[in-house]
């Protein structure tokens, strides 16, 4: 779906703000038969009605309500970045344009696309536009900021400090304006539009396909990414407004950036194959699992820093695997055909374990409990799809709990 246009939305809001087409022409600087024009552009694009107009002036209908919300917000991170420009220029003596100039949703997605890619070339086709085409964008968009937002590099055209921060703040009201129409459907009971979910491990194989299929029985005209990377990439796209929300093991630090709900507590165990030589025994010790292969997460996971931390705690030393992956699928074929043992959550094999190809082993480790739970950005005002999805995200979460 094309972008809506930023300039419409800026008019928008002014007459909003001032109560009437007449008013607003003299802050716009602009005739009020062009005002007229662009609420008018707006209200076709969106097939919405934004204000009543009356003698008294025009008032917002609760459309109008809904994506004046919206642009506030938007405006409230163009603002940010200008006066960001604005600290810079005090040290630069370079010239800043006005807030008005960075009204431009084509610039702004240039800019946060090549933030993502680092290449220009796949910006370009991504827009469908030329590459000549971005790279004037951006050096619009450097021109009114008085910053350059790019350097090159072997690895690709990359962020500048004020770029990195900037093309942030741009993204987040890229997101913004993406739900405006998904908040004028929902008004007539539609959920539409596309959700994007940062899947971490502990929800992809229970927590969050069961609520997709609950969401999307009740929503059939929602759209549903799921993600999986790395949660240090996720959470970026958290910041940046490439993704909605992240479910999966909540992270023990707390910050002032994301909120962190949790929903349903997760232990890890030791798991192998049913027929395994450990598999009939009553009980296990450290002594029993000496002499056998180990698959497991890679270093550095919070699942893989617990594992070592137990075996510290134990007085014992951390198994040394055989096999490193955070993939699924090949722990999975690596157990069913082996005497490999792994340290995962029971929820994430359920379908082997129930089927009688892998079980738990009989062995208690202490300290390795997690929470499952929901994380997003602070102040972030989610769409309709996002908002139905976690309700169901929630109620999955309780039945399981």
């Amino acid at each position: 779906m094309a972008l809506l246009n930023l300039r419409h939305l800026h008019v928008f809001n002014v007459v909003a703000t001032t109560g009437g087409v007449r008013r607003s022409s003299d802050t716009l600087l602009r005739a009020s038969s062009a005002v007229a024009r662009s609420v008018a552009a707006l209200e076709q694009s969106l097939s919405a009605q934004l204000f009543e107009r009356k003698g008294r002036g025009m008032l917002l209908t609760a459309a109008g309500q809904a994506v004046r919300l919206r642009v506030e917000r938007i405006e409230a991170e163009l603002r940010e970045v200008r006066d960001d420009a604005l600290r810079l220029r005090d040290r630069n003596g370079q010239p800043v344009g006005s807030l008005d100039a960075l009204f431009n949703e084509r610039r702004l997605q240039a800019a946060a696309l090549l933030a993502e890619t680092h290449h220009m070339p796949s910006v370009a086709r991504l827009m469908e536009v030329s590459p000549s085409a971005v790279s004037q964008a951006l050096s619009m968009l450097e021109g009114i900021l008085g910053q350059a937002l790019f350097f090159r590099t072997a690895h690709g055209m990359l962020p500048t400090d004020a770029g990195r921060r900037w093309t942030e703040r741009f993204g987040r009201a890229l997101a913004e304006l993406r739900h405006i129409p998904e908040d004028i459907a929902a008004l007539d009971g539609v959920v539409q539009g596309t959700v994007t979910v940062g899947a971490l491990p502990l929800a992809r194989s229970q927590l969050l396909p069961a609520a997709m299929t609950r969401v999307l029985a009740r929503h059939p005209r929602l759209q549903i990414r799921s993600l999986e990377s790395p949660y240090e990439e996720l959470a970026a796209g958290l910041m940046s407004g490439r993704i909605d929300f992240i479910v999966g093991a909540l992270r023990a630090f707390s910050s002032d950036t994301f909120d962190m709900r949790p929903l349903v507590a997760d232990s890890a165990a030791l798991i192998a194959r049913a027929g395994h030589p450990l598999a009939h025994r009553k009980k296990l010790s450290l002594h029993d699992l000496d002499g056998y292969p180990w698959v497991l997460s890679r270093a550095g996971t919070p699942l893989r820093d617990s594992i070592e931390q137990f075996f510290r705690d134990s007085h014992w030393s951390a198994p040394r695997p055989a096999v490193e992956t955070g993939d699924l699928a090949l722990l999975r074929g690596l157990l069913v055909g082996s005497d490999m043992l792994t340290v995962i959550s029971a929820h994430q094999l359920q379908h082997e374990i129930a089927t009688g190809q892998l079980t738990p082993l009989p062995f208690a480790m202490r300290g390795m409990e997690r929470r499952i739970g929901l994380m997003q950005r602070k102040g972030a005002h989610l769409s309709p799809g996002a908002r139905a999805l976690q309700e169901d995200i929630e109620a999955v979460a309780a039945a399981l709990d």
